[in-house]
């Protein structure tokens, strides 16, 4: 995931791959229901929405195959070839959010970007979260509240530009207070499968953004790459953000942290982190960037990222 926003996690482990407070305290309004808070966003012909049924999930399972594995040349299972779509079981028990370009259509053909969220309760019923592949997040099961995976993140490739993005983050937070999510997490990549390459990125999200030790996810042993790759006074904070992957950096704009250890994910040529946002650190601050960008006027929605 480099220029590419996207966050997923591929079929590869035999299982599936915030914000209360607005400026002055004020609460958001509580709109009759989460898709009448969804349809108050928008960026000239983009909405926001939730996948309404089976068609909806497949188109944007069909979005993720042409971003993964025909774009980024992830190599797919031979079920995944022969629907050419990306599919694993978490899919059935995950809410899927869609951004949708209006001006192709309203149905499976206008859906440009994806992300599949997976709340406690539902993961709890399933029996796992998908993050668990990799992570030990025992540390983040006692958290107080309700808690939210993030996960499967990708955008077509006509539209990855602020707008869309700006979207997407607005939609989860809607979701967010909706839910009354406390915490939020999920894997996010960078491009290559070398640590060594990675030095700046990983070293810098380890010495500047690793999470508070009661909430700290932790790769597992047989899969722990080191992020500690270089002394913290020999990192360019400027250059390490510059390396960072959009979907990373959106993170840490949030108030982001990171797990201990990063894992290398050798079929879809990436090294993946776990984030952890917590909600109550998000405040208002997403809030009042959006709405600048709505006041001074839709931006173009076809970007290059």
């Amino acid at each position: 995931m480099t220029t590419v926003p996207v966050e997923r996690r591929p079929d590869t482990h035999a299982s599936v791959k915030k914000m209360n407070d607005l400026p002055g305290g004020a609460e958001p309004a509580a709109p009759e229901s989460l898709d009448a808070a969804l349809a108050t966003l928008g960026a000239g012909s983009l909405i926001a929405r939730l996948a309404g049924g089976a068609e909806d999930v497949r188109a944007a399972q069909a979005l993720r195959y042409r971003v993964f594995y025909d774009e980024m040349k992830a190599k797919p299972d031979a079920e995944m070839v022969r629907v050419q779509r990306d599919i694993d079981p978490f899919d059935d028990v995950c809410e899927h959010l869609l951004v949708c370009d209006t001006e192709r259509g309203r149905g499976a053909n206008a859906i440009i970007a994806t992300y599949r969220l997976l709340r406690g309760a539902k993961a709890r019923a399933f029996g796992q979260f998908y993050s668990a592949n990799e992570y030990d997040i025992r540390p983040l099961m006692g958290y107080d509240g309700e808690i939210l995976e993030l996960g499967r993140s990708c955008v077509d490739r006509d539209y990855r530009g602020r707008p869309t993005m700006q979207l997407l983050w607005a939609a989860i937070a809607q979701f967010v207070f909706h839910h009354d999510i406390s915490l939020m997490f999920g894997c996010a990549s960078l491009h290559g499968v070398e640590p060594e390459g990675l030095a700046l990125p990983l070293s810098y999200l380890h010495h500047f953004h690793l999470a508070p030790e009661e909430m700290r996810p932790t790769a597992l042993p047989h899969l722990n790459v080191g992020m500690d790759l270089m002394a913290p006074d020999d990192i360019n904070k400027k250059a390490a953000l510059r390396a960072l992957p959009p979907l990373l950096k959106g993170y840490l704009r949030l108030g982001g942290f990171v797990g201990n250890g990063a894992v290398v994910d050798h079929q879809f040529n990436t090294t993946d982190v776990c984030v952890v946002v917590k909600t109550d650190l998000v405040t208002g601050k997403y809030y009042r960037h959006y709405g600048r960008l709505r006041t001074a006027g839709d931006r173009g929605a076809h970007s290059s990222a």
